[in-house]
């Protein structure tokens, strides 16, 4: 797999414990689909690396990271300070017990709805949050002028994107994925709400 291809061994085992917790995890509360479990490594954490190559050096947000996807994945594989927001309970302490497993002194886990998360970040990622207009409506606040956006989507990248264009200014760089031909990952720069006439 590309995205991993030069990985170091002991990154890789704290991936594949990752991938086990996860799967105990799922038995006890719904973090990812079921359908996906099968093929959890490409579909799930191959997908998330490939993010890796997208993020430049900073702090990063995982909005609404749920199963730690991709927010887990990158703390693993860099050295960058990573927030992982999650308002459910249930799924932060999963995140929390899951850090501490893989002792990643470099995440943290903030458990509360984004809009009453306080901060600035270099980088602000999602997987499969919320439509476009409306997760930049409710991250707006964690960013500065600098922040770059990494957005994994779906099929309906380019009617999100026309949406989101109506409200906002932004640079847009659209990245085909590596793991399904169907989806696109999105790098936003210089985003900007548009003054309301």
């Amino acid at each position: 797999m590309t995205s991993l291809e030069n990985v170091s061994r002991e990154t890789l085992d704290r991936l594949e414990l990752f991938q086990s917790l996860l799967i105990e995890a799922n038995t006890k509360q719904n973090l990812v689909s079921t359908s996906t479990i099968e093929n959890l490594w490409q579909r799930h954490i191959v997908d998330s690396a490939q993010l890796m190559a997208l993020i430049p050096r900073g702090s990063v947000a995982d909005i609404g990271s749920g199963a730690g996807l991709p927010g887990i994945v990158l703390a693993c594989l860099s050295a960058a300070s990573v927030c992982l927001i999650e308002p459910r309970k249930l799924r932060a302490d999963f995140l929390r017990s899951t850090i501490a497993r893989l002792d990643l002194a470099n995440a943290g886990v903030e458990c509360a709805s984004v809009e009453h998360v306080i901060g600035k970040f270099d980088v602000i990622t999602a997987r499969a949050v919320a439509p476009l207009d409306r997760l930049l409506r409710m991250a707006v606040h964690l960013s500065h002028p600098g922040t770059v956006w990494v957005l994994p989507k779906g099929k309906k990248v380019k009617s999100e994107l026309a949406e989101a264009r109506l409200s906002w200014h932004c640079t847009v760089r659209e990245v085909p994925s590596e793991t399904d031909p169907a989806a696109t990952i999105l790098i936003l720069t210089q985003v900007k709400a548009k003054r309301r006439q």
